[in-house]
């Protein structure tokens, strides 16, 4: 018998297709308003449930972390529901529990989301719990080390994970001492250092309502719940001062090639170079072109390539990681130590194969087709819902965006996905991580003298 909450989220996802069925232009009403603190509202009205999400992004997120402090912003976001000036964190995690609603704040790499997701009987109560965490939150010492503790205990189970040993190589190797150089949880030596006073300074920094993005999705009305946001966040006013956008990462000719090794069966490989910004007016037609390229699962090159005609790896996938800042482009496999030679070389011949010559017509129609035909997934509950809103504000998408998109897609040409995989894939420049028994997979610098 399936759950209640599977055949909730089953209900919602029939009717968001229901909805596009009847034509893109409904398909999502946004209102878009200000609060008194000068934060952004957008609101989508979803009358199908009883049930409410609200996602707030602060401009609180990794980058923001102070040099030497790499984690601070995580570890600042996982304090901030450990109770209130008159809760503590037993009696918060109680109210919470007792409605079945969940509230939660999270820092990812650009932005912090604080957020509530919970029945609309308990709207709000719940917003009311969320408030108290954002103006009034306790961070107690206790609290504070505690799960500073966790955090590293976190980290150091990560750093059994050889995929995860190959992930942090790599941004370490590409973005140095930059806003993406480090993991958002930080490292062992950095979060170890980290003190209560610098908790409590970070959120007294970034944790400013003036600069914030609030997405309300469920079973609201857009007016009253502008006024309850009004009354709950009245407090939490200011800005955060601009960050100045780094220098986009640039890897000299030549591949770099960095040795872990771990005693293994597969090795793990992270090979890319720097990507670009979620700004760039080219990140549609690079979707496309990654989409060919590895993006695009069973059907993608790398994977055809790879796995299906060679059978050295059980998955592949390139992408763009593109973020406030110019992010990577990176290349993730895993394979068998001995042939892990084998599967670079191949991956770098697909590199240089599709900068080369036009993708075909078939190739272009299939990746269009999966790109608009998988939008409206983005809408598959209210937590989606919201965390699409966010992206639309923050990226400056424009309201009309869930319309729009499948236009952008629709236009692209083989010929401009030729011309981007020219501008922005770099075969010749790149980092190359390979985390493995050395001694099995035996790479060496000079297999890749020539490529």
């Amino acid at each position: 018998m399936k759950s209640r909450t599977t055949i909730l989220s089953l209900t919602l996802v029939a009717a968001v297709f229901a909805i596009f069925a009847t034509g893109s232009a409904n398909a999502l009403t946004i209102k878009r308003m200000t609060l008194q603190n000068g934060a952004v509202l957008l609101v989508s009205p979803q009358h199908l449930l009883p049930m409410v999400t609200v996602d707030i992004a602060f401009d609180a997120g990794a980058r923001r972390d102070p040099k030497g402090k790499a984690g601070l912003a995580s570890l600042t976001a996982s304090c901030l529901t450990l109770g209130t000036k008159t809760l503590t964190p037993e009696e918060f995690n109680r109210k919470v529990d007792f409605m079945g609603s969940s509230v939660s704040v999270d820092a990812g790499r650009d932005y912090a989301v604080a957020g509530f997701t919970s029945l609309k009987k308990y709207e709000d109560q719940s917003l009311e719990l969320l408030a108290q965490a954002l103006t009034e939150p306790r961070l107690a010492d206790k609290d504070i080390l505690r799960k500073r503790g966790e955090q590293v205990a976190g980290i150091k189970s990560s750093l059994e994970d050889p995929g995860y040993v190959a992930s942090v190589t790599f941004a370490k190797k590409l973005f140095d001492d930059g806003p993406y150089g480090n993991p958002i949880d930080g490292t062992v030596e950095s979060v170890g250092k980290l003190t209560p006073a610098d908790v409590r300074a970070f959120y007294q920094q970034h944790y400013k309502m003036g600069d914030a993005v609030i997405a309300v999705a469920g079973d609201v009305n857009p007016e009253e719940i502008k006024a309850k946001l009004d009354k709950a966040f009245a407090a939490l006013k200011g800005t955060v001062p601009a960050q100045a956008e780094p220098e986009a990462p640039k890897v000299a000719p030549g591949i770099h090639l960095n040795l872990v090794n771990r005693n293994v069966a597969q090795a793990n490989v992270i090979m890319g170079f720097g990507g670009i910004a979620r700004s760039n007016p080219d990140f549609y037609r690079l979707q496309v072109m990654n989409y060919v390229l590895g993006g695009g699962g069973f059907a993608s090159r790398l994977m055809q390539s790879v796995r299906t005609k060679a059978g050295l790896a059980y998955s592949i996938y390139s992408g763009f990681d593109a973020g406030k800042f110019p992010g990577p482009f990176g290349v993730v496999l895993q394979t068998k130590n001995k042939s892990a030679n084998q599967a670079i070389h191949l991956v770098l011949q697909q590199l240089g194969e599709i900068r080369e010559k036009p993708i075909s017509d078939k190739e272009l129609a299939a990746a269009k087709k999966f790109l608009i035909g998988s939008f409206p997934l983005k809408f598959d509950r209210l937590s989606s819902i919201a965390s699409f809103m966010l992206q639309v504000e923050l990226n400056k998408l424009g309201l009309n965006y869930a319309d729009e998109y499948p236009k952008l897609i629709d236009a692209i040409t083989t010929q401009q996905t030729l011309e981007v995989a020219k501008k922005y894939l770099h075969p010749d420049a790149i980092v190359l991580v390979v985390v493995a028994n050395q001694r099995e997979a035996a790479i060496k610098p000079a297999d890749f003298e020539k490529q």
